[in-house]
This record gives C-alpha cells, sequence and structure tokens, in this order.
C-alpha cells in the first residue's frame, strides 16, 4: 500500500451517505498499535495516509497532517477540525486546529457506514485487540459490541510471531497460508503455547505454508467466538490491518459460511475515515456519541 493516496468522493463513499456530506475540511487520525492512519475529507476528495506507528503518537498525527495537507494542497489553516482515535488517541495535540478524540470503536463504525450503508456487522482486528460491532444501518452508530484485548491470540501480534518464527516476512503470510494442502488444527488458544505449538509442528516436519493455514483458522476461530457473543448479521466488513491478510479473510469467511463486503477503500482506513465523518458531524451540530454502546464481556 502506498503512503498517500487520493480519491474522488463519490468513488468511494457509499452512495446513501453523499448528501450527509458537509462542505468542510475535516480530518480523522487513527494512531493504531502498529500503523497509523489519517482520512481527510475536503472538497470533492478524500485523502489517505498511513505510517508506522512512531513511539510519540503526537509526531505520528502532524507528521499525517503534513502528508495529508501536501497531499491536497492545503494550509493547516484550511482544516476546520480534526478527530482522533485509536491507542494512541490520548497524546494527540493540535494547538492551532480544532481536535477531540474518539473511541475506536464508534470511528470504525461510522467509517464502515460511509463506505458501505448497509454495513450490520464488522470485525476489526488490529495489532493489539479484535473486535465484532453491531451497528444500526439507519445512522452508523454503535448497537453492541464484544472485544479481546487480554490476550494476543487474535491479533496481528500473532501474525508477526508466526511469520517470524516461520521465516517470512509478514506480508507474505497470508499467501502462504493460502498454499497449504493440509488441514492442521492448532489446539493452543494463547500465544506463549502456540508459539511452543508451531516449533513442535517444524520439528515433526510440517511445511510452513501448512502451519501459517493452521494459525489463520486458530485466529479465525477466535475472533468467531466474538461473533457469536453478539450475533452475525449480514452485511459484513472485515475492518482493521488485518484486513489485508487473505488468509484471515478466507478462513472467517469459511468459518463464518459469510462472505465480507469489498468496499472501494481499504479498509485498513475505517477509523480514520469514521473520525472523519465525525468530525463533520460535530461541526454541523448532528453528531451525539456521549452514550455508550453495550458491550458484550468476553474472557482473554
Amino acid at each position: 500500500m502506498s503512503d498517500n493516496t487520493s480519491f474522488k468522493i463519490a468513488d468511494v463513499i457509499a452512495p446513501e451517505k453523499l448528501k450527509d456530506m458537509q462542505a468542510v475540511t475535516t480530518v480523522g487520525i487513527d494512531i493504531g498499535s502498529r500503523q497509523s492512519k489519517a482520512v481527510m475529507v475536503s472538497g470533492d476528495y478524500v485523502h489517505t495516509a498511513i505510517t508506522a506507528s512512531g513511539v510519540h503518537p503526537a509526531q505520528t498525527a502532524a507528521r499525517l497532517v503534513d502528508k495529508l495537507l501536501k497531499a491536497a494542497s492545503l494550509s493547516r489553516a484550511n482544516i476546520a477540525q480534526i478527530c482522533g482515535t485509536g491507542y494512541g488517541r490520548i497524546a494527540l495535540q493540535f494547538d492551532d486546529i480544532p481536535a477531540e478524540v474518539i473511541t475506536e470503536i464508534t470511528c470504525h463504525a461510522m467509517g464502515a457506514h460511509h463506505l458501505h450503508a448497509g454495513t450490520r456487522t464488522i470485525i476489526d482486528i488490529g495489532g493489539q485487540d479484535c473486535k465484532a460491532i453491531k451497528v444500526d444501518t439507519r445512522n452508523g452508530r454503535v448497537t453492541e459490541f464484544a472485544m479481546n484485548d487480554k490476550c494476543a491470540a487474535g491479533s496481528g501480534r500473532f501474525l508477526e510471531k508466526t511469520a517470524e518464527m516461520l521465516g517470512y516476512q509478514l506480508a507474505e503470510l497470508g499467501d502462504r497460508a493460502m498454499a497449504s494442502k493440509k488441514k492442521i488444527d492448532m489446539s493452543s488458544q494463547c500465544v506463549v503455547f502456540a508459539e511452543s505449538e508451531i516449533v513442535s509442528l517444524k520439528a515433526r516436519g510440517e511445511t510452513g505454508e501448512d502451519i501459517a493455514a493452521g494459525v489463520h483458522f486458530a485466529i479465525a476461530r477466535r475472533v468467531c467466538n466474538l461473533v457469536n457473543r453478539i450475533g452475525l448479521d449480514p452485511e459484513l466488513i472485515f475492518s482493521g490491518g488485518v484486513a489485508n491478510n487473505v488468509g484471515v479473510k478466507h478462513a472467517l469467511e469459511s468459518l463464518l459460511r459469510r462472505p465480507f463486503v469489498t468496499p472501494r477503500l481499504n479498509t485498513v482506513f475505517c477509523g480514520a475515515l469514521g473520525a472523519a465523518m465525525i468530525a463533520q458531524q460535530k461541526i454541523c451540530g448532528a453528531a451525539d456519541f456521549v452514550a455508550a454502546p453495550q458491550q458484550v464481556e468476553v474472557e482473554a
């Protein structure tokens, strides 16, 4: 994926939502544990930027804003509002631009809603956690969600560790899993024990592709447990950085027996887009996100 790209709004936003777009420039910034993403909505365009999350979220956010302004040929004075989300949202600071922070679950729901207005269920897998989110199709609000942030077994961190142990690049792990010729069931529900299991499988002579596929299905089963807690309603969208892993996507679709909707914008930007859209709503006085959605308690 390139660092920054620009699209016409009509080419990425759901047709039903185009009428709600405001004639203001807003920015959404999603500071994740591994990657940070930003979206600027301005005029007839949606501009995106992505970078590795640095040690200092405020510096990472400033770098993303500079990328967006360069792509849009605008100045900081043109930005009416910034909304931040993600792990590092609390540290976001802009002295010269109005800014506030919104929970990532709220932002992912709003972003998915604007990419596909019929979205009813979202699976979001990031670097450190995974979530299942139910969405109100009328307004993109969260109605219910389940989250596991206590164990890395259903997150991108597990994939990073697997790639390292198998000698693959993270970007190729999904394709390697898709080349598997044999089903391997991973029994471990903990990353620490799963690492030992991978070592044992390698010693047994199992191929890297087959082990990778086993890991992908183990992650998918973990995530499906979250979905089962809130119930699965089509239409279904896969968001977060792991959404670009074809192996996890295939495993989830196989276990859920439902295909994912494929929006016209990479769903790694769902959270940032949702933050930008909430910023627009706040400017026109249409946003009220005080009430917290119901969370379904999930064991680690």
